[in-house]
């Protein structure tokens, strides 16, 4: 499949009579897809029942005269103001009792009913009136589930939903007081009625409780966004997407995701890099205007997973942002690196938000394309140079990476509702392998904790699965594969109580983790030959060869045949010595990177990223300061 480019557009906040230069020159500068409509639904229906499709029909027939393909949003993210007249109850709840507001937007509950059937009803209407437009080639449902904050609210629609979905869980009150443990501090109910959600409470609720409420709030993303694919599918042969964000781990991406066709994600590595990657200061400083190495790349192979081979990204940084702690402009050159990045790891189509800087509302410093006054802005050149590269490249062919990294949004929930330590997240400790990986020149696929097959995989990864479930265990402990677990991999059962026999309990470990701690984060443990334990250590019983062992002679790493355990969350040191260690026993080739080079190979080529300012040497030739080198195998 070729390649494309987009943008996101709002035919909606310009004046009629720029649409068609605006089409023109979309499609001039190489562009194929425009996302629109997202935001839309006050001009849609200003007053309820009184629908404005005349306009949405006019920009979606000057938009296709001009060749481009059009992705419809669904626009349910933004409900009007007279919704929520309508509906009051409809606003998420915080977790200090405050509710979320009208006057920005994603402010509704996805637990309430009310506002379900409306965004369903919207859904319908747009998809009889055009799911057989030949201009729209691809939906998307709603936008960006779970950014500001908004997948968990503790409203009174929550409690009551909250309250049903455990009584068909557990049947009786009686079984779910066995299950969550709650003869300890008296904690018993009984009924289904008494129950409560697990905020404002003196101290810490039961962890078994909280994790029952993430799973709760994750079902209910899921099955606001089927209300309205079951819409749409039926009305239209175009593929269904969401675009989802960057490390928002609130709900499974992997369950929303079966019921679309396209995983679609919004990539802001400048961005992210101050707000989310939870980089220091001094890699911070050293990428301010590159974002990190890492960030995006592992999104675009979640996301892959998450689209089971099809995904986008559907809104990529052309240039400064507006809502980062700091908001730096990019180097020159990253807008096309970050595309190319996307498309060396498997995207359809990348599209840049947005066309034009919008000169009102909150997003008045988010850069575009254009410039507010229609002026070009520096990152469209690049976006036109990599539509004309394009033109002249073949097809990128996926294929199968040599190592895999389970990734499962429950153990995330699991970690944050009993992390043991200031900060420590399951999202950070899966980061940090993965980036061990890509500093030894490997390409990785991330696989969903579904997975069961995993031949062809030289080496997977499974850190931190405090859930482990027992067919995936059963896959993992009988693959051809060398398999790594750890720490805290089989630590819960799934009603969040420590198991017996202790973790891991994983057939064919014979041995026993005794005792845990999280370390200070000045009492690192160092480790015999370099390196060190960080953040989270763990003391195992029990024979087996030792890969890694601290300072003192205990154990970190062991192994028994093609399964190993790391008993702690090493540091980029230990890491990359666990790495080699993995590379001898698997036989895969690696590298040593320097920092912020980047490879990533294909069926057919070897992409080289620079992520710095500096020249750096590859094995193919010098690359420049924010430069591509693809390199045919």
């Amino acid at each position: 499949m070729k390649r494309t480019l987009g943008t996101c557009y709002y035919p909606e906040h310009w004046p009629a009579e720029m649409w068609e230069d605006d089409a023109r020159r979309m499609a001039g500068a190489g562009l194929t897809w425009v996302r629109i409509g997202e935001f839309s639904w006050s001009r849609l229906e200003p007053t309820p029942g009184d629908l404005h499709w005349d306009w949405l029909d006019r920009a979606l027939d000057v938009l296709g005269a001009a060749g481009l393909r059009i992705v419809l949003g669904t626009p349910t993210a933004t409900p009007p103001r007279w919704m929520v007249d309508r509906h009051p109850d409809m606003l998420a709840v915080d977790a200090d009792g405050r509710p979320r507001r009208f006057g920005s937007r994603r402010h509704y509950c996805f637990s309430h009913l009310g506002y379900r059937d409306e965004s369903r009803r919207i859904a319908r209407l747009m998809a009889d009136r055009y799911g057989r437009n030949p201009h729209v080639a691809a939906w998307q449902i709603d936008n960006e589930y779970g950014c500001h904050d908004t997948t968990i609210s503790y409203s009174d629609a929550a409690r009551a939903g909250f309250r049903d979905w455990l009584a068909q869980r557990y049947q009786s009150v009686d079984a779910l007081n066995r299950a969550w443990g709650n003869v300890f501090w008296s904690m018993e109910y009984a009924s289904f009625d008494q129950i409560d959600l697990p905020n404002l409470t003196v101290t810490e609720p039961n962890p078994a409780h909280v994790m029952d409420f993430r799973r709760y709030s994750s079902d209910m993303v899921v099955a606001f966004n089927r209300a309205q694919v079951d819409e749409i599918r039926p009305r239209s042969d175009a593929p269904i997407s969401h675009n989802y964000m960057g490390r928002i781990t609130d709900f499974d991406h992997f369950v929303v995701g079966a019921d679309l066709e396209i995983a679609t994600w919004d990539s802001y590595p400048l961005g992210f890099l101050e707000d989310r990657v939870g980089a220091s200061a001094t890699h911070q400083r050293a990428f301010a205007r590159q974002g990190d190495p890492d960030f995006q790349a592992f999104h675009h192979d979640l996301y892959r997973a998450v689209g089971r081979g099809r995904w986008w990204v559907m809104e990529q940084q052309p240039g400064p942002v507006n809502w980062a702690p700091y908001n730096p402009a990019p180097l020159p050159g990253m807008v096309r690196l970050w595309t190319w990045e996307a498309f060396a790891h498997g995207a359809e189509a990348v599209c840049y938000f947005r066309w034009r800087q919008a000169p009102f509302g909150q997003e008045q410093l988010h850069a575009g394309l254009l410039r507010p006054d229609s002026q070009e802005a520096p990152g469209l050149a690049e976006a036109r140079q990599v539509a004309e590269e394009l033109d002249d490249a073949s097809t990128v062919q996926p294929s199968q990476a040599p190592v895999a990294l389970i990734f499962d949004y429950q153990a995330d929930w699991a970690w944050a509702t009993q992390p043991h330590g200031v900060g420590l997240s399951y999202f950070g400790l899966v980061f940090d392998h993965y980036r061990a990986l890509r500093r030894a020149g490997l390409s990785v696929d991330i696989l969903s904790p579904d997975t069961r097959n995993f031949d062809g995989y030289a080496l997977v990864l499974a850190p931190g699965l405090i859930h482990l479930d027992p067919d995936l265990a059963s896959a993992l402990s009988t693959t051809d594969a060398q398999v790594v677990y750890g720490p805290r991999t089989a630590a819960r059962d799934q009603f969040f109580n420590i198991p017996t026999p202790l973790p891991p309990a994983i057939s064919g470990l014979s041995f026993t983790v005794s005792r845990i701690e999280s370390l200070r984060p000045d009492m690192p443990i160092g480790l015999s030959g370099g390196g060190s334990v960080q953040h989270y250590f763990e003391e195992i019983e029990g024979d087996a060869e030792r890969l890694l062992i601290t300072d003192t002679g205990g154990a970190v790493v062991l192994a028994r045949g093609r399964q190993i355990y790391c008993g702690g969350w090493l540091d980029d040191t230990g890491l990359d010595r666990l790495t080699a260690l993995l590379a001898d026993r698997t036989g895969l080739d690696i590298l040593s990177l320097p920092e912020g080079l980047r490879c990533r190979k294909t069926a057919t080529e070897e992409f080289w990223f620079n992520h710095t300012t500096k020249t750096i040497n590859t094995p193919h030739g010098p690359l420049g300061p924010a430069g591509v080198l693809r390199h045919a195998l």
